[in-house]
């Protein structure tokens, strides 16, 4: 099956405080757009160390926070309060300082194991046939989400939603993660990548090789953010 090829748009800047204060700007910027176009705004958002800079900066942001429903990518399977949890940072360093309703924050359940929390997230996002904007990462191997080489990525327009994660070569090896053509239903995607450690997965993504973050192919451009 021909899938739907990527258009990246590659944007560089000198440090992570610069990327971050780009990221968060484009976030709202979006957010106003999406506001303004149908009375809501709908993120899903990455986990791992780069996006809490920009997650911590959007605190301070200038928006309508009743009007964002929030979702997540990706999640360890490991107790709610676990430090590792992308939950749980996403909360200490932003969402809980903000006026989201918790309604409208939609946690994976992964506590529950990979099987029963990929089921009923799929249930949680049957309601948003399209996000507005996904955030991604990239790891030093070309993952995105949950989404490793030599895996399952549900690229496929007719792959799950939701993915079981078994066997993921990082700890923890249980994991949940939104499937590459789920993630890739979205007005906007935008990755957030930092560390010059990732530069050799930049260079196979530029050179077409197929990693993971190739398989994220919304209908519109995708959105990359580097700090080298």
């Amino acid at each position: 099956m021909q899938l739907r090829p990527q258009i990246c748009r590659w944007h560089t800047y000198t440090n992570l405080d610069e990327l971050s204060r780009a990221g968060a700007q484009r976030i709202l910027h979006s957010a106003r757009e999406a506001i303004a176009r149908n009375g809501r705004f709908s993120i899903v958002l990455a986990g791992g160390s780069t996006p809490r800079q920009v997650y911590e900066l959007m605190r301070t942001g200038d928006t309508d926070w009743s009007r964002w429903q929030v979702f997540f990518g990706d999640e360890r399977c490991l107790p709610v309060d676990h430090p590792e949890r992308n939950s749980r940072m996403a909360a200490e360093s932003w969402l809980d300082h903000v006026a989201i309703p918790s309604a409208l924050i939609h946690p994976i359940p992964a506590e529950l194991g990979p099987q029963q929390a990929a089921a009923a997230y799929a249930k949680t996002l049957a309601s948003v046939p399209e996000f507005d904007l996904v955030l991604l990462g990239l790891g030093e191997d070309g993952h995105t989400a949950s989404l490793f080489p030599g895996h399952a990525w549900g690229a496929e327009p007719d792959s799950p939603p939701v993915l079981a994660v078994l066997d993921a070569p990082k700890p923890p090896p249980q994991r949940v993660s939104l499937s590459a053509s789920r993630l890739s239903r979205a007005r906007e995607v935008m990755f957030l990548v930092s560390g010059a450690g990732k530069r050799q997965a930049v260079a196979d993504w530029q050179a077409g090789k197929n990693i993971p973050a190739l398989a994220i192919t919304p209908p519109g451009e995708v959105d990359v953010l580097l700090d080298f």
